[in-house]
Parts: C-alpha cells; sequence; structure tokens
C-alpha cells in the first residue's frame, strides 16, 4: 500500500508519508516479469496458525494485537462503482470525525506514532499508514482497485492501519519481527528494481522471500501488493490501545461482509494474534 506505504494499500506514492504505499495499476503490470506466482494455502486454518509475532514485538509493545483475515475465491476486479461509492461514503465518514477531533489527537494514531518512536522511526517522515490515508481523505483517496478500495474503506473508517497482501504471491507465513537490517526489501525508484534494508530493531512484517511491509505498516513491498487480477488475499490488522479486541473484529466483520458481496463463493478465515 512505489512501495505502497501499506496497508493503501499496502497502492499509491512512493512512501507512506505521502500515502499508505501501494503501487498502481501500472506500476504493477510493468512489476509483473518480477513476480512469480505461489499457490494459495490449501488449508487457510491452518496456514493462519502457523503465523507468528516474536515476542520482541510483545515486549515493546504488550498491547499490539495483529487480525490476520484470508479471503480466497475473489472475483478479480478492478475499481467498480460499487467499490468507488463504498470509500466515498467511508472518506465522508472520516471527514465528520476529523472535523471533531483532529488527526493529531485521534487516540489511535497517537499510540503508533508513540511505538514507532520506541522502535527509533521518526513518525513525522514515516507516518504509520491510518496517519497517512487519513491526512489525504480532504483531497480524496485514489482508487487503485476493488479489493484496496474496500480495504482503504474499512482502515479510514475505524481508524486502524489494515494491508493487503496477494495471496498467491506470499511465500510462506506472515510473521512480524524486529529487524536484523539483513532482510531484503525490494521496491522500486526510478522505475527500477532497488534492493533496501530495514534498520537493525525496526519492525517488519516479512514471508519467507524477505520484507512485506517496512515499519510495521509503512511501506508494502512490490511483489505482494494487491492487482486487478488478484483473487485471494491476505488481510492484516494491526491495533494498539486504546482500540478494543470488540472494535478490531468489527472491523474484520465489516470487511468480511464487504467481500462476501462480491461472489458467492467467496470464503474467509480469521486469526487474531496478542501477547500470551
Amino acid at each position: 500500500m512505489a512501495s505502497t506505504p501499506r496497508h493503501f494499500a499496502h497502492s499509491i506514492a512512493q512512501s507512506r508519508h505521502h500515502f499508505p504505499k501501494r503501487y498502481t495499476r501500472a506500476s504493477f503490470h510493468h512489476l509483473s516479469h518480477l513476480v512469480h506466482k505461489m499457490p494459495t494455502p490449501q488449508d487457510p486454518a491452518h496456514y493462519l496458525s502457523t503465523a507468528r509475532v516474536d515476542p520482541a514485538i510483545f515486549a515493546l509493545r504488550p498491547d499490539y494485537r495483529a487480525l490476520l483475515l484470508i479471503a480466497t475465491n475473489i472475483p478479480a476486479s478492478p475499481s467498480t462503482a460499487s467499490s468507488e461509492a463504498f470509500l466515498s461514503a467511508a472518506e465522508s465518514s472520516a471527514k465528520a470525525a476529523l472535523a471533531t477531533t483532529p488527526l493529531n489527537s485521534i487516540p489511535h494514531v497517537v499510540a503508533w506514532r508513540e511505538a514507532y518512536k520506541a522502535f527509533g522511526a521518526k513518525p513525522k517522515k514515516t507516518k504509520p499508514s491510518v496517519e497517512a490515508l487519513l491526512g489525504r481523505v480532504d483531497a480524496g483517496l485514489p482508487r487503485v482497485n476493488r479489493l484496496t478500495d474496500i480495504y482503504n474503506a474499512i482502515s479510514i473508517k475505524h481508524q486502524i492501519p489494515l494491508g493487503g497482501e496477494d495471496l498467491d504471491r506470499y511465500a510462506g507465513a506472515p510473521f512480524l519481527i524486529r529487524a536484523t537490517g539483513t532482510e531484503k526489501f525490494i521496491t522500486k525508484s526510478g522505475g527500477e528494481e532497488v534492493t533496501e534494508f530495514p534498520k537493525p530493531g525496526e519492525v517488519v512484517w516479512c514471508d519467507d522471500e524477505g520484507v512485506t511491509c517496512r515499519l510495521w505498516n509503512w511501506r508494502q513491498c512490490a511483489r505482494t501488493g494487491l492487482r486487478d487480477e488478484t483473487t485471494s488475499v491476505l488481510f492484516i490488522m494491526d491495533a494498539l490501545e486504546p482500540v478494543s479486541d470488540e472494535g478490531l473484529e468489527a472491523a474484520a466483520e465489516e470487511l468480511t461482509g464487504e467481500l462476501k458481496k462480491l461472489g458467492g463463493e467467496v470464503q474467509v478465515w480469521k486469526r487474531m494474534i496478542r501477547a500470551p
């Protein structure tokens, strides 16, 4: 959500500072020769059971929770009138909320800024994805593809970081760690593929091939971003206090409902990971 501020999918600007980073449709088409597809897990429930959050993350933020949601058999599609209308309604809702509570006073935004500072990030420069998205509401969020429209809408409506990964391009189960600094992160700069490395101690989501999202939920890699042709998705929702488990589940339920409207064959599995 350039690499996408994520969870914007994880689909637009080069840095989540400008948007939760995601690639544009044209960028993804240009990158198609760099990407090889992985098979969707045959047993999504088992797959989710192998996802993990390193204890070092809970040492940093004991209140952290990740809600992972897999959706399969999704009809592939670019943005539609329906997805654009859903995102427009969420933008209106977010504008109304921001009219009463400024962006820098939203409790979950404040919590994420503190979390970023705790591992050495500079949230004024590299914004948590939910802050980056909410900061663009007045100008209007870009319409990327149907799935990205939907999850961006859920993110700004519920004020939580939310990203989508193409499960057919994901290698193994997701894991959230504090980086050693040797993990590879593949992005684009000036139209060319670039390999970057996170700073030691940076919080990153990874799969078996490398970093899939830097700075917890700031910037997504090129390989796993959603495309018009995506049919299986791993959604990742990040929460800190004061967001409750019930609030996180409510966002997941609304996302599930919107996905199931896309076709009768859509199937959904989810798992929440929290500190032991």
